[in-house]
């Protein structure tokens, strides 16, 4: 694969995936053909910001749990109206991290 077509990939989508796992993300492109890479640059990442915002103003409700495919803590949510709170806050600080992961987990599924 070519440098500078890994290089804008990782560019373009950075901000979507964690920063300690680019090193490797970008091993692992250098391995695949045209084909696969086509199949990679179609893939629609979550963004991290909208699933905070989200989180901020719909957290109690499960709305960024159910978003990220974590069904199972979003019925908790809603039906705990985020158990008490407690867990909508902590949340807000982790939510964006597991977005990212989710992120990658999507791109290693393919790769």
């Amino acid at each position: 694969m070519d440098a500078s077509k890994i290089d804008m990939y990782v560019m373009t989508n950075q901000k979507y995936l964690p920063a300690e796992k680019i090193v490797f993300i970008k091993e692992k492109l250098k391995n695949v053909d045209e084909e696969r890479f086509a199949l990679i640059s179609s893939v629609e990442f979550k963004d991290p910001t909208t699933i905070l915002l989200i989180s901020l103003f719909l957290g109690t409700f499960g709305v960024d749990r159910f978003m990220l495919g974590e069904t199972g803590m979003g019925v908790l949510k809603l039906l705990t109206c985020g158990l008490c709170g407690i867990l909508t806050i902590i949340d807000w600080f982790s939510v964006q991290k597991k977005a990212k992961e989710n992120n990658f987990n999507k791109l290693m599924a393919i790769l």
